[in-house]
């Protein structure tokens, strides 16, 4: 991996708060995004005076790609890092911090050198965890709901508060799933593909309700590996999907977004009325009852989810999708109202 020496020592600079002289580095590949290249990078920085001090920093480098319906995505991250949204959050909810950010227009391609966090992510987190980051979530969104700084007015390049509906339609046009659910062939029980077949019916009246809810600053990946507990709080990653959406659309995929499938229904009893409890500390938000985080899990992932097991020859798999159909399922009959 080519990385340049003097925006190494630049970053340790900024990052250790010392004068860089030298350092070494090896890299090693993380597990991140689909679309963006993400290493660890470890060392030893040599400072003006002599110390020798270890180092551990992220690099993530994006390139240029085109998702659905949102063209300008793939830059979004190094937009929003180079704007002032980073001083609308709190020590307890927040992105990793930037060292240094670097654009290449010719090569269409960023570079981002952020902060190593070292915590709980992924399918590690506990149920207390989750509890935690619908309640900072919330607490986020209504504070911005509320106070709607300069900040968050000025920022250009957020995703619009359709590309949830869009995107829903988009699969829904698709006869590839849309037929299956509906077909002879469909391995599905009944009550999942009614599920999805009343979903489809209702969406226009479900969709309505949805623009009644108040529209915050939303992830829009707000699911567990984007998510990392550590001393108490929450640092959240890869924020090139982020913008304007409806509240509860980050906490279903909080809950079900490849997700703790065996504890997805307890989970989403937990966090709604977290949630929405954390949003009603700084903004008035809609009687909990009225939450359409089941419908948002179902316009969000129900498509994905059967195109996911028609395209997938792994019988494990296949189960493991259907299993998330099944507790979407009983989120509905289950009570989330705090």
């Amino acid at each position: 991996m080519n990385i340049k020496s003097e925006t190494l020592i630049y970053v340790l600079g900024r990052y250790l708060k010392k004068d860089i002289l030298s350092a070494d580095f090896l890299t090693t590949p993380l597990q991140g995004g689909t679309v963006g290249n993400v290493h660890l990078v470890t060392g030893i920085a040599e400072t003006a005076d002599g110390e020798k001090m270890p180092y551990r920093i992220v690099l993530k480098i994006q390139k240029k790609w085109e998702r659905y319906n949102d063209p300008d995505s793939w830059r979004r991250e190094y937009d929003l890092y180079m704007s002032d949204l980073g001083k609308t959050f709190s020590d307890t909810f927040r992105w990793p911090t930037c060292y240094h950010a670097e654009m290449n227009t010719e090569e269409n391609e960023f570079q981002l050198w952020l902060e190593y966090i070292d915590g709980v992510s992924g399918l590690e987190l506990t149920g207390d965890m989750y509890e935690q980051a619908a309640l900072e979530l919330g607490r986020y969104q209504g504070k911005l709901h509320t106070e709607q700084p300069a900040a968050l007015l000025s920022l250009t390049n957020l995703s619009h508060a359709d590309l949830m509906k869009n995107t829903y339609l988009h699969y829904r046009s698709w006869p590839v799933v849309y037929d299956y659910i509906r077909s002879e062939d469909c391995e599905f029980p009944q009550h999942v593909r009614q599920m999805l077949i009343d979903i489809d019916e209702h969406a226009d009246e479900i969709l309505a309700r949805i623009e009644q809810l108040p529209l915050v600053l939303c992830h829009r990946d707000f699911w567990v590996t984007n998510l990392i507990y550590a001393n108490g709080k929450i640092v959240l990653i890869d924020w090139d999907t982020s913008g304007w959406g409806y509240l509860g659309e980050d906490l279903a995929s909080l809950i079900a977004d490849e997700a703790d499938i065996d504890h997805m229904v307890e989970y989403y009893q937990r966090c709604v009325p977290t949630y929405y409890k954390g949003f009603s500390e700084y903004a008035v938000a809609p009687p909990v009852a009225n939450h359409c985080v089941y419908e948002m899990s179902l316009l969000v992932f129900g498509y994905r989810l059967v195109e996911s097991y028609l395209h997938t020859e792994d019988d494990d798999e296949k189960t493991k999708l259907l299993h998330t159909l099944q507790k979407i399922y009983e989120m509905k009959t289950s009570p989330a109202q705090g």
